[in-house]
């Protein structure tokens, strides 16, 4: 991990403390240097860091850049421990699709709860290789799962996909207090109109039908801009929240959804 995203997760796991600059150093391994360079990185990122003198740096509360150092700090003691310090939550700007990635990496041997994140994509899919519509303002992600940390479940397409849209349903209504109802088995509605398209996609071995890996993808109109969605998608969508109006961020929400979908 690149001293950059040290200094961030260190960051995001004090999010509203001051932190010494010799402190944020003496915790990485880092010199004064090279914590005062990566947080110049960070700010010309975006990120709202403020430096006080005796009192050090301090990341604000108000921060909603996707990162996975953002994530892993929303993350519950049990699995922040699997996550932090290491590569297992990759997040993009823009990709192509989630899931392809996630795909690649499950072939490459990629381990079990490893994410792939995005703020857009440009070929996002939903099943039957229909589009799936991803502007900014949603939240895109797709989790590789091992058969083997899968006790307890079906390994077919639909009871997987329900088991996940109902984790993601206790997600959001934690965090947003609106519960989410399943429209078997992919979608998720508030009242009449579409959040949130699940698509799950596995490899088996062919002689065997033996199930290698799973991976979800889940698209949710986070803040999206329903208003700015074409004309066959904005009279039948909705977003979670109004754009820019968001009493949670999405590495919240990212997290959640992560904690409850690795241990299914």
């Amino acid at each position: 991990m690149a001293s950059k995203e040290k200094v961030l997760e260190f960051l995001e796991l004090n999010k509203g403390t001051y932190i010494s600059g010799e402190g944020i150093a003496e915790s990485l391994s880092l010199s004064r240097t090279a914590v005062w360079k990566a947080v110049n990185e960070l700010r010309k990122q975006g990120y709202d860091i403020e430096a006080v003198s005796n009192k050090g740096y301090m990341l604000k509360d108000s921060n909603d850049i996707l990162s996975a150092a953002g994530i892993v700090a929303c993350l519950d003691k049990e699995h922040m421990s699997a996550y932090q310090g290491k590569d297992l939550i990759c997040v993009y700007d823009v990709v192509g699709s989630t899931n392809r990635l996630a795909k690649e990496l499950a072939i490459a041997g990629g381990e079990h709860g490893s994410v792939i994140i995005a703020n857009e994509q440009t070929m996002g899919r939903g099943r039957k290789d229909h589009s799936f519509y991803s502007p900014r303002g949603g939240l895109y992600m797709s989790i590789l799962l091992r058969p083997e940390y899968m006790d307890g479940i079906e390994l077919t397409s639909d009871a997987v996909t329900l088991k996940v849209g109902s984790s993601v349903c206790d997600a959001v209504e934690a965090l947003s207090g609106v519960r989410p109802r399943i429209k078997p088995v992919n979608d998720l509605f508030i009242g009449d109109k579409k959040l949130c398209g699940i698509l799950t996609e596995a490899g088996t071995e062919f002689e065997t039908g033996f199930v290698q890996w799973i991976v979800v993808g889940i698209g949710i109109n986070f803040d999206s801009d329903i208003s700015s969605f074409p004309k066959e998608l904005k009279e039948i969508a909705t977003g979670l929240f109004t754009p820019g109006e968001a009493p949670v961020t999405k590495n919240r929400l990212a997290a959640d959804i992560i904690n409850r979908i690795v241990k299914i």
